[in-house]
């Protein structure tokens, strides 16, 4: 019986597959012929089918550019970026996106020792990281037993210093992926859809306007009540905003 349905299952993923290339292949052509609307169309089609891919939000997105779209080109262009954090064409397209957006938010850069972690920290991913721990791990082991084993006073000076560097670089990776961990845990960004959306003070109608903002602003939802999202910018302002009117970027 379990044979059956991992043959089922197999079959309806080859099939799903299939159906999706289909689909990818006829969205591009209407891309290609300038038909935008129904590329878009398409492209979602296969969103519907749960699957996700820096190429398909890539292209999607420049679907919504193409037609002045600007909250859903930068919305797919950050979600590619999401899934391919190191591709030229998805960045500079996201700058030429973002260059439709009317909010012009300073950034105000983090200094000395936290900025320094946190550079070092993103060098990696939280998994490579760890994987960078327990490597030096296996390492300290291994000159540990050279330590016990070794014979002359020389070697056994020598691989103490080593094991006692390795050890110091465990700690420190573990360190930088804690951090990586945090990092990742606390990136909650989301873009702005509304056409103009009243931040408030308060999470509730009744509260003074902070400030507003605008379709295709990048925020950090810190927080959440019932419907409302409390944000921050770049510039450090934070305020509370209807829930509808921003999409969160890691919601896949």
């Amino acid at each position: 019986m379990k044979t059956i349905f991992y043959i089922l299952s197999f079959l309806f993923c080859f099939g799903l597959t299939a159906q999706n290339e289909e689909l990818f292949e006829k969205a591009n052509t209407f891309y290609n012929e300038g038909k935008y609307t129904e590329a878009i169309d398409y492209y979602n089609a296969i969103l519907e089918t749960n699957v996700h891919s820096a190429d398909l939000y890539f292209n999607l997105a420049n679907a919504h550019y193409k037609l002045s779209n600007v909250a859903s080109s930068i919305y797919y262009y950050e979600k590619a970026l999401l899934l391919n954090p190191k591709d030229t064409d998805i960045k500079r397209n996201i700058a030429f996106a973002n260059n439709m957006t009317i909010d012009a938010i300073d950034v105000v850069p983090d200094v000395g020792f936290s900025n320094l972690l946190n550079k070092t920290s993103n060098k990696m991913s939280f998994d490579a990281w760890a994987i960078l721990a327990v490597v030096l791990v296996f390492c300290f082991v291994l000159l540990f037993l050279g330590y016990y084993f070794a014979y002359s006073t020389i070697s056994k000076r020598v691989i103490f210093i080593g094991s006692n560097v390795v050890l110091l670089g465990v700690f420190i990776a573990l360190a930088f992926a804690f951090c990586k961990y945090n990092l990742d845990k606390n990136n909650n960004p989301a873009i702005i859809f509304a056409q103009e959306s009243k931040i408030k003070t308060e999470p509730n109608l009744r509260s003074e306007v902070s400030f507003n903002l605008h379709e295709g602003t990048k925020v950090q939802v810190i927080d959440t009540v019932e419907d409302w999202k409390k944000i921050e910018l770049t510039d450090g302002k934070v305020g509370w905003i209807i829930a509808k009117d921003l999409k969160i970027l890691k919601d896949f």
